[in-house]
């Protein structure tokens, strides 16, 4: 394993802080058994993909300029989330290219090459995939689509996954079909994004797993909502709470299961 010497910042994403905080604490738990020095940046705020993703350009360069000042001074920026990541990586180059700032487009261009999701910080640069998690439960994993399409994680999930000690990892039918979160989409289509949302539900369901996992808790935020509406028996939880779990810290706590992050 290849653990960095220098301290990774923690990228732990507006929605996580305010709504699923134990999956930043997660990810520090998981980085600092595996040797990372962390440090979480008071100053982060939102990576403004709200704003960009409904076509608020000029707003959005607020959230551009704050990532850059928060985070350049790290070597590595790490988030558990495949669209904030993603909107970083794709979207901030845009946004600072259109407002025509030379000197702020160098800078971004400079953290975008050390942004990385949780997924790909493990993987990619520790080199590793067993990270010594225990997670005896019956499994489904969700790509979700920023996941898949602008972060392009891969496989790498899968193969974290699979290292996991008492984990059954069950193939979810139809994965990369969309959720029907999308973010502003589920406010503009409502009923597009439920009739959506059902389909994956069903097939969530169709595997008879206990857990269905993603990699951003804003698609199982929608996902969990109408798993909870439908009284379906299936707890929503972030990659990062089963990587993070241990047999020590189980059996300590009492439980089979980490607690989840907030109420979904």
């Amino acid at each position: 394993m290849n653990v960095p010497t220098s301290t990774v910042a923690l990228f732990a994403t507006c929605i996580n802080d305010t709504m699923f905080p134990e999956t930043p604490k997660a990810v520090v738990r998981l980085l600092e058994r595996l040797g990372c020095r962390v440090d979480f940046p008071l100053q982060q705020t939102c990576c403004g993909q709200m704003f960009t993703n409904t076509g608020y350009f000029r707003e959005a360069m607020p959230s551009v300029r704050n990532f850059v000042d928060t985070f350049e001074r790290y070597d590595y920026v790490v988030g558990p989330s495949g669209s904030c990541v993603g909107s970083v990586r794709d979207q901030h180059p845009m946004l600072a290219h259109r407002h025509g700032d030379p000197g702020l487009q160098r800078r971004v261009e400079a953290i975008v090459a050390k942004t990385y999701d949780l997924s790909e910080f493990l993987v990619d640069v520790l080199g590793v995939t067993d990270v010594g998690a225990y997670f005896p439960h019956r499994v489904t994993y969700h790509p979700t689509c920023h996941s898949l399409l602008v972060t392009n994680v891969g496989d790498r999930p899968y193969r974290l996954l699979s290292a996991v000690r008492g984990l059954t990892l069950v193939e979810l039918p139809n994965a990369q079909q969309c959720c029907g979160f999308g973010g502003t989409f589920s406010l503009k289509n409502s009923d597009v994004s439920v009739a959506m949302g059902t389909d994956k539900v069903r097939a969530v369901l169709d595997t008879g797993a206990e857990y269905v996992v993603t990699g951003d808790n804003s698609c199982l935020m929608h996902i969990g909502g109408l798993l909870s509406r439908m009284r379906a028996g299936v707890t929503p939880i972030h990659l990062a709470e089963i990587l993070a779990s241990t047999e020590d810290a189980l059996v300590a706590a009492g439980a089979t299961a980490p607690q989840q992050g907030g109420s979904r």
